[in-house]
């Protein structure tokens, strides 16, 4: 049962976390970054005449890509000839100008492919006298499959499966989808070129690689068919792939397929790229929330990575430093953090995402601590293949689940089913989609 003070850590923790989120609202993002007035427009720092374009189309991916296309809408208005963008199911929004398609997400299915195939048309089509808007978010990735010749949307997808099966990084992902695909890796501005090509990034990646952020399809691609060799050896990834990508791999290795363009390609010569808000952007904004609840706050860091389950018990050793020692802030005390920790599936009988798999890492080493609260949630408001954002976890936590039937919380944390865990527990954090997405916020709470 929750008491009071419970229940008001709780409602600060959550409303925290959303003050971070709305930081980084899309299409609040694309309005401080592109205006109107009459017949000029300011995107990036440029003053651009309505008049010197034939045609102004929009592009783009990703689970914020609905938001940002309606920011872009409402600013262009009339001049806006039209587009195609791509987002995950249950994200997409109704707009008048711009065709919204859903689509598979983490895995790629064939609805993405034929986006993918309509965004590329639309690229192919545009002239040197066109302008084009791409924006890009967390998810592009999955959302834009368009196997590269020779390979097949179930070749892309297996390997998708077996990577996010291995643990491996966003970053390292990317690299190997990039030389699986005819989109990726700069091959989206490829297409593009001659016209003129502004990609607005919300970032999902730690450190904002633009290469890496939904595998970088109008930036130059600095990783090689080596490095996605090397990954995929790395993560055990290499021989459970098909013959067929095996090969197109080494074909590339080889120089028998070429590299995707690199920073001194020409097609880049009128390409323009901006980052228009990322975790740090969140962190902030639930820095300044939480100082006016009246919290001692402390931003460790938004480049937090690693197994789920470890970084789990170094903030609930922070937790026990707080409550025991008053540091590394004082009580009230708040402790933020943001990034994209990685799960290693070691049972694939669970149910989970790396937000409650934290969470729940936590509960177990806070047990029996009073006074705090731990949030970890995705900024999209989904936490791996379930309908949760992510859990709270707190020092009555293992109690309620004993209490609940739930003899053996560690199981739960090896089985990877955090999910389960904390839906018998009444601990999920369940939001629905944000339609943005900047990583993961971390969120521990400590009263006085």
């Amino acid at each position: 049962m929750l008491t009071s003070s419970d229940k008001k850590l709780r409602q600060h923790a959550g409303a925290i976390f959303s003050a971070g989120v709305a930081a980084v609202d899309p299409k609040a993002a694309v309005k401080r970054t592109l205006r109107r007035e009459g017949p000029r427009i300011f995107l990036c720092n440029h003053s651009i005449s309505i008049n010197d374009y034939r045609h102004f189309y929009v592009i783009g991916a990703g689970k914020a890509a609905a938001s940002m296309a309606e920011g872009v809408e409402e600013i262009l208005g009339n001049a806006l000839t039209g587009g195609v963008v791509v987002t995950k199911d249950g994200h997409g929004l109704p707009l008048q100008r711009v065709n919204v398609l859903e689509a598979g997400h983490p895995l790629p299915d064939e609805r993405g492919e034929k986006a993918a195939e309509q965004i590329l048309q639309i690229a192919q089509k545009a002239g040197a006298d066109d302008l084009v808007i791409c924006l890009i978010s967390g998810g592009g990735s999955a959302l834009l499959p368009l196997p590269a010749a020779g390979l097949t949307l179930d070749d892309e997808r297996r390997v998708t499966d077996l990577l996010l099966a291995s643990g491996a990084t966003i970053e390292e992902m990317n690299v190997v989808r990039k030389h699986l695909s005819s989109i990726k890796g700069g091959q989206l501005a490829r297409a593009v070129y001659p016209a003129k090509l502004f990609t607005l990034v919300l970032s999902d990646v730690i450190g904002d690689p633009l290469d890496i952020i939904a595998s970088g399809p109008t930036v130059p691609d600095s990783s090689t068919f080596e490095e996605a060799r090397k990954i995929m050896m790395m993560t055990g990834v290499w021989t459970k792939a098909p013959q067929v990508v095996r090969a197109h791999i080494d074909m590339g290795r080889t120089g028998r397929i070429a590299e995707n363009p690199k920073p001194d390609d020409g097609v880049f010569n009128f390409a323009q790229t901006e980052i228009i808000g990322n975790n740090a952007t969140a962190l902030e904004a639930a820095e300044l929330h939480a100082n006016k609840l009246g919290y001692n706050t402390l931003i460790l860091s938004s480049r937090v990575q690693g197994e789920a389950r470890d970084i789990g018990r170094f903030y609930a050793a922070i937790a026990h430093e707080i409550v025991h020692r008053e540091r590394p802030v004082e009580t009230p005390a708040c402790i933020l953090a943001g990034g994209e920790p990685t799960v290693t599936l070691r049972s694939k009988l669970g149910k989970g995402g790396r937000s409650q798999e934290l969470a729940l890492s936590v509960a177990i080493d806070i047990d029996g601590l009073p006074g705090c609260v731990f949030l970890a949630a995705g900024t999209d408001g989904t936490d791996g293949p379930t309908d949760a954002a992510g859990a709270f976890a707190d020092g009555k936590c293992i109690a309620r689940a004993k209490t609940s039937g739930l003899m053996h919380p560690t199981s739960f944390l090896r089985d990877n089913d955090s999910y389960n865990f904390f839906r018998t527990t009444e601990d999920l954090f369940i939001t629905g989609p944000t339609r943005t997405n900047v990583m993961d916020l971390h969120v521990l709470l400590v009263g006085e």
